[in-house]
C-alpha cells in the first residue's frame, strides 16, 4: 500500500491542466481551458478545465473529476496505479508499505493483465538485447532496416525465440497463471490444454497505451514461406481493444498537440522510420482501417490529419470509404502519395531525413481534390460513371459540419467535375434531407422504445414553480424540491466553507461551522448530501475544514460526482469585465456570501417545515383520539408559524 505521506504529496503536486493536456488538446477560452471530451463523443468542445479549481467538468457528458480521477478514468486505472502514474509524472518516489498476502491476492485482475503485457514486453526485450540468437537474429534484422539503436529501445522493440514454449515457461516460472497468458494472447491452448508461445520466431513490436503501458503485441516473422502469415497481432482482450488503439501514439502526443497536425501511416515500421527521420507527429492503424474509435481518439489532439498512402491504387480506393468518417468528425483531411509505390518507410530510407521532411511538407493535397481526381481518373469519358463520381464526392461533402468549408469544396468542386455549382447544391440538399429524414425516424423509434423519461423540471419547488405536490415525487425521477436545496447547502460549503464572515455579533467565523450549527437541527436525506455534510461536521469538531478536493476522488461515486457539480462553473465573468474603461460591474457570489448563507438556511429550514407540516396532516387522517389529534393540531400550527416566519425571511407571501 502506498503511504499517505506520498499520496498526499502526489495530490498537491498534480497540476490538472498538465495532467488532462497530456490526453486532450485543451485551448484557453476566458478563465478557462476547453477542448474535445475523451469520455464521449462530440464535435463542438464542451469539456472545462479549471486550472484555479483544479478540476475538470464536461457538460455534456457529465463528467468530471481532479487530476486523480481523470487518470482512473480514462485508463481505467485503479486508485494505486493512478497514483504511481502521476507519482512517475512529477518524479515523486512511491513510499510504499508491505502489502499482505490477502491484499496481494486480492489484486486488481485487470491489473494482473497489465503487469503480465509488461512483464511480455520486457521479456522480448531481453531476448533481442541479452542472447546470441536475439542479438544475431533480431537485433540484425533492425539494424538492416537503418534502425537506430536508440529507436529501437524507444520503441520497446524485441525478439521472440523460435521455441514452442519459451515465454510460457518463462511466465510460469515467474508465478504468472497460465489463464491470463491465453486471455491476452501471448499463448495459444491446444486441445490437450498445453500452451505454447503465439509469436515464436518473430521481432516484436510492442502496442502502448495513452499512458505507454504496453496492451498488446505485434509480431513480424523473418521466414520467407508463404503459409506463413507476415504478421500476429494479440487478439482483443480487457485491456486491448484494436479499435480504440494507435500505434505509436503515447510517443506521438506531444509532438501532434505542438505542431497541431497527425500524419496518419498504416504500418508499425512506418511509425518507427519517421520517429528516427525526425517527424514525430504520426501513428498508425496498425494495418487496420479507420474505426471511430481511433478517429475520436485522434481528435482529441488536433483536428488536421494528413493521411499517407503508399501508392497501390486498390489500397488508395479501399481507404477513401473510411477516410469520409474522418471528415464527419470535423477534421480536416489532407492525403499524401509517394511515388513508384514507395511507403513512408521505404521512402524514409531511399532519400533520406532532409528530403523526406521536404517531400511530405510539399505534396499535401485536400481530401477532397484528391479523391475528385482519383475517381474522375476512372471514370473517363463515361457520363454514366462521371454521375457516380458526382454523387460520391458531394455525400463526402455532406459530411462536413463547417458550413464555410462546405461552400468552398461545392464551388473549386463545380470546376473540376465541370458541372455548374447549382447542381452540386441541390444534390447536396438532396443528401442532407434524406439524412435527417433517417436520423429522425431513427430517433422518434429509440424515443418510442426508451418510453421517454420526464422533463428535468416537473419535480421543482413551490417557490421555483409554483406547486408544493412534487415533496414526495416518484422514485427516479429527482432531484426534488428538497434534495436540491440540501445540495445547495453543499455547494455553499464545498466554495465557501472556508470564508470569513461577519456575522450578527460582529465575530468574524468561517461560513462552515456557522452554517452547519445553523441547520444542526435539520435531517439531511439525499445520500450524498449526507456523506459530505456528516465529514465537514465529523471535521468541525477539530476546528478544521475539508478541502474540496477530499471529495473529487471519493471512493463513492455519488459523492464525488456531486462535490463537482457543486464546484464546476460552465461559465465565469471575463476579465475584461468590472474595469474603469467599460464601466460595466457584475457582482459575484462571494461578495454576498453572508445573504448567500442566510437565504439557504432560511429555504431548506421551511422546505423541511413543508414536508413534517405534509407528513402531519396524513397523520391527522389516521387519528385515534381527540387528545392525538389535539397533539398534532398544536405540532401543526406551530410549523405554520415557523413556515411563516421564514417565509418572511425570505420575502415569500404565506397564503393561509
Amino acid at each position: 500500500m502506498i503511504k499517505k505521506e506520498t499520496i498526499d504529496k502526489v495530490l498537491d503536486t498534480a497540476r490538472i491542466e498538465e495532467v488532462v493536456g497530456d490526453f486532450v488538446d485543451l485551448k484557453k477560452r476566458g478563465t478557462s481551458l476547453i477542448g474535445n471530451c475523451p469520455f464521449h463523443n462530440e464535435k463542438t468542445p464542451s469539456f472545462h478545465v479549471s486550472v484555479s479549481k483544479g478540476i475538470y467538468k464536461c457538460f455534456g457528458c457529465g463528467a468530471g473529476g481532479d487530476a486523480l480521477k481523470f487518470v482512473m478514468e480514462l485508463e481505467k486505472y485503479s486508485y494505486p496505479d493512478a497514483i504511481r502514474y502521476l507519482a512517475n509524472k512529477y518524479h515523486i518516489e512511491v513510499e510504499e508499505v508491505e502489502r499482505t498476502p490477502e491484499q496481494m491476492a486480492a489484486q486488481d485482475r485487470r491489473e494482473s493483465l497489465y503487469v503480465l503485457s509488461q512483464w511480455a514486453g520486457k521479456f522480448f526485450k531481453e531476448q533481442l538485447w541479452d542472447t546470441d540468437l536475439g542479438k544475431s537474429i533480431g537485433l540484425s534484422y533492425f539494424k538492416e532496416r537503418g534502425y537506430r539503436e536508440d529507436i529501437i529501445k524507444k520503441f520497446d522493440l524485441g525478439y521472440s525465440p523460435d521455441q514452442w514454449t519459451a515465454l510460457v515457461d518463462a511466465a510460469k516460472a515467474e508465478g504468472f497463471q497460465p489463464a491470463y497468458l491465453t486471455e491476452i494472447g501471448l499463448a495459444i491452448e491446444r486441445d490437450d490444454k498445453s500452451l505454447y508461445d503465439r509469436f515464436r520466431g518473430r521481432v516484436i513490436f510492442p502496442i502502448h497505451n495513452l499512458t505507454g503501458r504496453i496492451i498488446g503485441f505485434g509480431g513480424r516473422t523473418l521466414k520467407t514461406e508463404k503459409s506463413t502469415p507476415k504478421y500476429v497481432n494479440s487478439p482483443e482482450s480487457e485491456i486491448y481493444h484494436k479499435s480504440d488503439v494507435l500505434y505509436g501514439l503515447s510517443h506521438a502526443k506531444k509532438a501532434i498537440m505542438d505542431a497541431d497536425l497527425c500524419y496518419l501511416v498504416e504500418g508499425y515500421a512506418d511509425v518507427i522510420s519517421m520517429h528516427q527521420a525526425g517527424v514525430e507527429n504520426v501513428v498508425s492503424s496498425s494495418g487496420t482501417s479507420l474505426t471511430s474509435g481511433q478517429i475520436h481518439l485522434l481528435s482529441r489532439f488536433t483536428k488536421n490529419v494528413v493521411i499517407l498512402y503508399d501508392g497501390d491504387a486498390a489500397g488508395i480506393k479501399a481507404s477513401l470509404r473510411g477516410t469520409d468518417m474522418l471528415l464527419e468528425e470535423g477534421l480536416n483531411v489532407k492525403v499524401l502519395l509517394f511515388p513508384d509505390g514507395n511507403d513512408p518507410d521505404s521512402y524514409v530510407q531511399q532519400v533520406g531525413s532532409t528530403a523526406f521532411k521536404e517531400y511530405i511538407r510539399e505534396h499535401q493535397e485536400d481530401f477532397i481534390f484528391y479523391k475528385t481526381h482519383i475517381l474522375l481518373k476512372d471514370a473517363e469519358n463515361d457520363p454514366i460513371k462521371r454521375a457516380e463520381v458526382i454523387r460520391d464526392v458531394v455525400q463526402s461533402i455532406a459530411l462536413i459540419p463547417d458550413e464555410i468549408k462546405v461552400s468552398v469544396f461545392i464551388r473549386q468542386c463545380s470546376t473540376l467535375l465541370d458541372i455548374e455549382e447549382r447542381a452540386l447544391l441541390s444534390e447536396l440538399n438532396k443528401i442532407r434531407i434524406e439524412k435527417s429524414k433517417a436520423k429522425s425516424k431513427k430517433g422518434s423509434v429509440e424515443n418510442f422504445t426508451n418510453n421517454n423519461e420526464p422533463p428535468a423540471d416537473l419535480f421543482l419547488t413551490e417557490e421555483e414553480k409554483g406547486t408544493v405536490s412534487e415533496i414526495s415525487p416518484s422514485p427516479g425521477f429527482g432531484p426534488t424540491g428538497e434534495i436540491i436545496q440540501e445540495r445547495e447547502i453543499v455547494r455553499i460549503l464545498l466554495n465557501y466553507g472556508r470564508e470569513l464572515v461577519t456575522w450578527e455579533d460582529s465575530s468574524d467565523i468561517p461560513v462552515a461551522p456557522y452554517l452547519l450549527g445553523s441547520i444542526d437541527d435539520v435531517t439531511f436525506v439525499d445520500p450524498p448530501s449526507v456523506t459530505i455534510i456528516e465529514e465537514f461536521r465529523k471535521q468541525a469538531e477539530n476546528f478544521e475544514v475539508p478541502e474540496a478536493r477530499f471529495f473529487l476522488s471519493h471512493p463513492n461515486k455519488e459523492v464525488a460526482d456531486l462535490a463537482i457539480d457543486c464546484i464546476a462553473t460552465q461559465y465565469e465573468i471575463s476579465p475584461n469585465w468590472n474595469d474603469d474603461k467599460r464601466k460595466i460591474y457584475v457582482s459575484t457570489e462571494i461578495e454576498h456570501l453572508k445573504d448567500l448563507v442566510m437565504q439557504a438556511i432560511y429555504r431548506i429550514k421551511k422546505r423541511k417545515c413543508a414536508t413534517e407540516i405534509m407528513k402531519i396532516r396524513e397523520e391527522m387522517k389516521n387519528a385515534q383520539s381527540p387528545e392525538d389529534m389535539e397533539v398534532l393540531l398544536f405540532k401543526y400550527q406551530k410549523l405554520k408559524e415557523a413556515e411563516k416566519i421564514l417565509g418572511q425571511f425570505l420575502g415569500n407571501t404565506i397564503i393561509k
